[in-house]
C-alpha cells in the first residue's frame, strides 16, 4: 500500500487522538458511577469467580475478562467495568486500521472515532456486555480479512483464526463473521483469500472454540439451548411492530445520521469501491436479525456485529459532506459525553413524575442487604430464591457475608445459571426463601408450610414489586429430617 500523504496521516492520528480522549473521559468518570451492577453484569462477575469453559447462557470469555480485572484490582464495580471502555477503544483502533487499508488514513481515523462515539458504544462502556469483547474480535478478524485480501500471510491468517475462535468464546454471534466473509468471497473475486490462509484460520478458530463445545456437550448443551430458546419460534407469527422497533433501535445504536448514511451507502455500491465488501460484511447481519424480529422479536444489540461494517461505509458516505459529518459527530459525541455524567447521578436525577431516571440500574444492592439482615435476625444462614434477578445481586452484594446462597431446586431443564450450578442441596434445618411470591414456595411435602417473616416494597429502583421473605424447612424440597 502506498505511503499516506501528510493530510491522510494527520487525519488518522487525529482519529486515534479522539479515541483516546473519549476513552479517558469514560475512565475518569467511572469511579463516580452510582449504578448498581445490573442482573447480567452481576451474573458475569459471578461466572468469573468459577472459571470454566462454558456457562449457562453465554460462552466463557466475559467471565474470564472480569476475573482478570478483579484479580488486578478488586471486586469493586469500578474494576468490573474498567475493561469495557478499554476494549471498545481497542475495537475503535482496529476499525481505524481497517478503514485506512480500505479508504486511506483520513476515513480510517474518522471511522475509528465514529465507532468510539456510537451511542451504543457509550452504553456498552458503562454496562458489562458480551458484545464488547465480541466486537473487538470481529474488528480484528475484519482487519485480518482485509489484509489477507491484499496478500497471502500466515500471520494474518492466524490472527483471523484467533479472532474468530476467541470471538465465539465471547458470543456466538461471532458466527456472523465467517458467514459474511464467505458471502464476500463468493460475490467479490478481489476479496478472496488464499485457501491456505482460510484453512489456517478455520483450524485455529475450531481449536480455540472446541473446549466450549465440549463443555456444552457435557452440560446438555445448556448454552446452545438457551440461545435457541431466545429465538422462540414455537408460536412465531408476523410482528411488523417488532421489526420497526428493531430498526429504530439500529438508529439509536449508531446514531441517526450515521446509520442513515450507511443505508444511503447501500444504494451506492458502485460509486464507493469498498462499499460492496462492507455491505457483504454487515447487511446479512441486519437481514437475518430482521427475520428474527419479524417472526418473534429481537433486541437491538443482536445485530451489533453488523455495525462495524456499517460505521466504515457510513463514514465513507459522510466524509465528503462536512456538515452532515459534523452533525453526526455532534449528536453522537453529545450522547457519549452525557451518559457517563448521567451514571454518576443515577441515585439523584428524578423524572417529572418523581421516579428516578435510571431506576433500572439502582436499588438491587439495598434489596440484598435487607434480605441478609432478615436472615440474620431469624438466625438463618442460607438464602434461597427462585428469582434470577435477586440471586444475581445476592451473590455479588453479599459476597463477603457468611450466608450460603442457593437457587430453589427445579424439575426439568434449569431456567438459569444459578439453578444449574447452585441449586439448594438437601439437608436439615430451614432457609430464608426470598421471592416476589406472597405464598412462598409450593411445598409438596405434607405438613410443611412456609412461614412469612417479612415483606417490603422497595421505594425506588429496578426491583419495584413487593418482596416476601419466608422461613422454609429444606424438607419443602427434600423429604427428610428438618
Amino acid at each position: 500500500m502506498p505511503r499516506s500523504a501528510p493530510p491522510e496521516a494527520r487525519g488518522f492520528r487525529l482519529g486515534l487522538a479522539a479515541i483516546a480522549a473519549v476513552t479517558l473521559w469514560r475512565v475518569a468518570l467511572l469511579p463516580f458511577d452510582a449504578t448498581d451492577l445490573f442482573v447480567d453484569e452481576a451474573q458475569y462477575w459471578f461466572w468469573g469467580q468459577e472459571l470454566a469453559w462454558g456457562y449457562y447462557s453465554k460462552p466463557p470469555l466475559i467471565g474470564w475478562i472480569l476475573r482478570a480485572a478483579t484479580e488486578i484490582g478488586s471486586d469493586d464495580r469500578f474494576w468490573i467495568r474498567l475493561p469495557l471502555p478499554l476494549i471498545h477503544a481497542g475495537t475503535a483502533v482496529l476499525l481505524a486500521f481497517a478503514g485506512r487499508r480500505l479508504f486511506g488514513g483520513r476515513i480510517g481515523g474518522l471511522a475509528g472515532a465514529g465507532f468510539a462515539t456510537l451511542p451504543g458504544v457509550a452504553v456498552g462502556s458503562l454496562l458489562v456486555s458480551t458484545d464488547t469483547p465480541m466486537l473487538f474480535c470481529f474488528a480484528l478478524a475484519l482487519l485480518a480479512f482485509v489484509a489477507l485480501g491484499e496478500r497471502r500471510s500466515a500471520a494474518w491468517a492466524l490472527a483471523m483464526g484467533a479472532a474468530i475462535g476467541t470471538g465465539l468464546l465471547a458470543k456466538y454471534a461471532m458466527v456472523y463473521f465467517p458467514l459474511c466473509a464467505a458471502l464476500a468471497a463468493a460475490l467479490l473475486p478481489d476479496r478472496r483469500i488464499a485457501w491456505r490462509d482460510a484453512g489456517l484460520a478455520a483450524a485455529l478458530a475450531l481449536a480455540i472454540v472446541a473446549p466450549n463445545l465440549a463443555w456444552n456437550a457435557s452440560h446438555d448443551f445448556a448454552t446452545l439451548q438457551h440461545t435457541a430458546d431466545n429465538t422462540d419460534w414455537r408460536d412465531a407469527g408476523l410482528r411488523p411492530g417488532a421489526l420497526l422497533a428493531f430498526w429504530g433501535g439500529q438508529f439509536a445504536v449508531a446514531g441517526p445520521v450515521l446509520f442513515a448514511a450507511y443505508l444511503a451507502g447501500l444504494g451506492r455500491l458502485r460509486a464507493i469501491p469498498p462499499a460492496r465488501f462492507l455491505a457483504a460484511m454487515s447487511l446479512p447481519v441486519f437481514v437475518l436479525v430482521s427475520v428474527q424480529a419479524l417472526r418473534s422479536g429481537a433486541n437491538a444489540n443482536w445485530a451489533a456485529a453488523g455495525h462495524l461494517g456499517a460505521v466504515l461505509l457510513g463514514i465513507a458516505v459522510l466524509a465528503p459532506r462536512r456538515r452532515l459529518l459534523a452533525l453526526s459527530f455532534a449528536i453522537n459525541l453529545a450522547v457519549s459525553l452525557a451518559l457517563p455524567i448521567a451514571a454518576t447521578q443515577a441515585a439523584r436525577w428524578h423524572a417529572p413524575g418523581g421516579n428516578l431516571v435510571l431506576a433500572r440500574y439502582v436499588g438491587q444492592g439495598a434489596v440484598s442487604r435487607r434480605a441478609a439482615a432478615i436472615a440474620e435476625a431469624e438466625g438463618l444462614d442460607t438464602l434461597v430464591s427462585d428469582s434470577r434477578t435477586l440471586l444475581a445481586d445476592f451473590f455479588y452484594t453479599l459476597r463477603d457475608s457468611r450466608l450460603a446462597i442457593h437457587a430453589a431446586p427445579v424439575e426439568g431443564f434449569p431456567p438459569h445459571h444459578y439453578a444449574l450450578a447452585h441449586a439448594l442441596p438437601p439437608g436439615p434445618g430451614a432457609v430464608l426463601f426470598v421471592s416476589r411470591d406472597a405464598e412462598g414456595p409450593d411445598c409438596p411435602v405434607a405438613g410443611v408450610t412456609p412461614e412469612l417473616v417479612a415483606s417490603w416494597r422497595p421505594e425506588e429502583g429496578f426491583v419495584t414489586d413487593t418482596i416476601y421473605a419466608h422461613r422454609v424447612p429444606r424438607r419443602c424440597w427434600y423429604p427428610g429430617p428438618g
